[in-house]
């Protein structure tokens, strides 16, 4: 960690207000381009499902829908249908990874990472060693991804190298 790299950084806030707000008045992808885009965009998104209420059911149909993320007759309808189009990642708590990956290869989408948000999510106000516990069971359970909840206290201290540390 180079805490001198990152007391040097800079920012011109108000040329960053600026640029934020023109964004949404630019041009847009060309027609022509859109559903191409719109398709890559597909691939971008982790289809997530933090519920507390989460049942077999719901991660099912979540499965599902990451699997098959665009109907098969507007697939067809641009020639799409041998794309193998797929969402990012399917996104849980650690308890619910092993199904999920089950799910996955039940709907023959074994190539979809699943991400779980381990480390005590949300509060992420947990000992060091029982989140990363968490994580191992995880990743025994078959996540590819672990989506982290940072020590915040150590963020609003500035302790970076604490944090940096617990990161590693």
């Amino acid at each position: 960690l180079d805490l001198a790299w990152l007391e040097t950084v800079r920012i011109n806030l108000p040329a960053v207000l600026r640029r934020a707000a023109s964004l949404g008045t630019r041009r847009t992808v060309k027609q022509q381009w859109q559903a191409a885009w719109l398709l890559k965009a597909v691939t971008c998104i982790d289809l997530t499902t933090l519920s507390g209420d989460d049942t077999e059911t719901n991660v099912a149909r979540l499965c599902l829908k990451a699997a098959r993320p665009i109907r098969p007759d507007l697939l067809e309808a641009m020639d799409m249908t041998e794309a193998g189009l797929t969402t990012g990642a399917v996104c849980v708590y650690p308890n619910r990874v092993k199904e999920c990956v089950q799910l996955l290869k039940k709907y023959k989408a074994e190539n979809i990472p699943v991400a779980a948000v381990a480390t005590g999510f949300p509060s992420g106000q947990y000992s060091l060693d029982t989140r990363l516990q968490e994580i191992r069971m995880a990743v025994e359970a078959g996540a590819r991804e672990i989506d982290i909840v940072i020590n915040r206290q150590l963020a609003l201290e500035h302790k970076w190298q604490e944090l940096y540390d617990e990161v590693v």
